[in-house]
């Protein structure tokens, strides 16, 4: 029975992959102990136990980015943090760590090096975080959500995907997507989002250009997000809702979308197919361009800087695009060529490359 310790939280994009391949571990291998390290206090202290996994919670430590109080406390806390992780590892005869990021991420690579256990990481984002930047200088491997993500050693395995999204039918699922969403299912269909938050910029741009959009035939289904600032323009064809509990239909009717490119959002949509146009958040370390960077390189999406998108843009660029069958059937072409549907199964081969000249082989019968 091999035991697993998956370390990382705070936000979807480090909590969803990492359940995604807890989810595969467990389904391979019955007997195995998947445990799970974050924080009290982040996203992960809500979903992992909703998912059945035990959660074992630190200290939340950030690293200090000024000279302050809190940087003369942070070595201790960061030591007693590492120290934390060792007692979890030892107690739980933990065989492997594997890293998504985050704050809890450092420590466990830490930790897992003084104890002697090999250290598996995953990168989500192009342009990787402090964390498995870290982890990935002694990690026994380094899987990547997107190539060319400069880690060394890194291998492409893409995005761990829900399983709903890794088995999605789209054209088997259109008519169950059209009459949730009251759609017509015989008509294109664009899909906006900022992600569960909103994108204030996105909401904005697709209300003020509603009209033109629907007049070239297609329709809108606009999740605006959480809290968002723009009133419905309640046109037929145009559908506004502020959250979709069911993203998977929404991605199942989606003949092309309008997003911001977070990680998890660009891969799913290059993984099914759906040519995109990526408004990159404008705020950050600007990881989000370097998201969209290798499907936009490969003609299945178009890259537009947050400043840009604004109605004039929409109707010089985007509503031409919505009129060009064949350059959208390439764009999605593009974008499956560049994406991948086993992520999940990848990054377990990964896991199990790691575990093979000591323990299980959690990839075996893949």
């Amino acid at each position: 029975m091999t035991t697993y310790l998956l370390a990382g939280g705070g936000t979807a994009g480090h909590v969803n992959p990492l359940l995604a391949v807890a989810d595969r571990l467990r389904e391979r291998d019955p007997e195995a102990r998947v445990l799970v390290l974050g924080t009290a206090v982040g996203l992960e202290s809500r979903l992992v136990p909703a998912r059945g996994y035990d959660l074992l919670t630190i200290e939340k430590v950030p690293f200090p980015r000024r000279p302050n109080g809190a940087a003369v406390r942070f070595p201790a806390r960061f030591r007693r943090s590492i120290a934390d992780v060792a007692a979890i590892i030892a107690e739980r005869r933990v065989e492997v760590v594997v890293g998504f990021g985050g704050y809890v991420a450092t420590p466990a690579y830490l930790a897992a090096r003084r104890a002697g256990i090999p250290v598996v990481v995953h990168e989500a984002n192009a342009r990787p975080g402090l964390a498995n930047r870290l982890g990935a200088r002694f990690a026994a491997r380094v899987g990547v959500a997107f190539r060319g993500t400069p880690l060394p050693r890194a291998e492409f395995v893409g995005m761990p995907l829900r399983r709903e999204i890794e088995t999605l039918d789209r054209p088997a699922r259109r008519a169950e997507a059209a009459a949730l969403f009251g759609l017509d299912p015989a008509r294109p269909v664009l899909l906006a989002t900022g992600g569960s938050l909103g994108a204030r910029r996105i909401n904005r741009t697709m209300v003020a250009s509603a009209a033109g959009l629907v007049a070239t035939g297609w329709q809108v289904l606009h999740v605006t997000g959480a809290d968002a600032d723009v009133t419905d323009p309640d046109l037929p064809g145009y559908r506004m809702i502020e959250y979709a509990d069911r993203m998977d239909l929404a991605l199942a009717i989606a003949d092309a979308a309008v997003s911001r490119a977070g990680a998890a959002t660009v891969s799913e949509l290059s993984a099914l197919g759906i040519p995109a146009v990526y408004v990159p958040y404008p705020v950050g370390n600007g990881e989000q361009r370097f998201n969209a960077a290798d499907v936009v390189q490969a003609g299945g999406g178009v890259l537009v800087d947050d400043a840009d998108f604004v109605p004039e843009w929409v109707e010089a660029e985007l509503q031409p695009l919505l009129g060009d069958r064949e350059r959208l059937a390439a764009m999605a072409r593009a974008a499956a060529s560049v994406g991948a549907l086993d992520g999940t199964d990848r990054m377990v081969a990964l896991i199990g490359g790691a575990l093979r000249p000591t323990g299980g082989d959690p990839s075996a019968g893949a």
